[in-house]
């Protein structure tokens, strides 16, 4: 018998001229990124939020928290990485990850094939187990002004 977990994430970072633009574990070339303790990826970010709480394992902040100076420009596929050693440690798997990333510009969906495979390599799942969508906000709040970025994961986990 399988037991079925469900979780959701939720990350907003900043946008800023002087930083780079990572998301899904890949640099976009953009003349703004994510301002961030680590490296600003909004979207792994999400995702460690989700696998963590659906696991009851508190969150992202709480295992890798933005004052821990070891963590400072940390690349945050490290920190998904150690995000499912955390909650395989715990017997559970991944069932599926789906996803949503806010942002006015650049356009992602040239993207998303490359962010697919690389979270699915540092995962090690099966690609066709992680959706990502992409949306702006029709010129609508910060996001639409292009003062941040922001996403969304719900993922479901099992354990047998």
């Amino acid at each position: 018998m399988f037991k079925f977990r469900t979780g959701i994430g939720y990350d907003v970072h900043q946008l800023g001229s002087e930083e780079e633009l990572w998301i899904g574990g890949i640099k976009i070339k953009h003349e703004k990124g994510s301002i961030g303790h680590s490296d600003g990826d909004v979207l792994i970010h999400a995702i460690c939020d989700a696998l963590l709480g659906a696991a009851s394992l508190r969150d992202i902040g709480f295992h890798f928290p933005d004052n821990d100076p070891s963590l400072k420009g940390i690349d945050s596929k490290i920190l998904l990485n150690k995000t499912v050693g955390i909650i395989r440690s715990k017997g559970f798997e991944i069932g599926n990850i789906d996803s949503v990333i806010c942002l006015q510009r650049p356009k992602l969906k040239d993207h998303i094939p490359t962010m697919v495979n690389v979270l699915a390599s540092v995962m090690k799942i099966e690609a066709e187990d992680i959706s990502i969508k992409a949306t702006t906000t029709e010129k609508l709040g910060f996001v639409g002004k292009e003062e941040g970025i922001s996403a969304y994961a719900s993922v479901l986990i099992y354990k047998k």
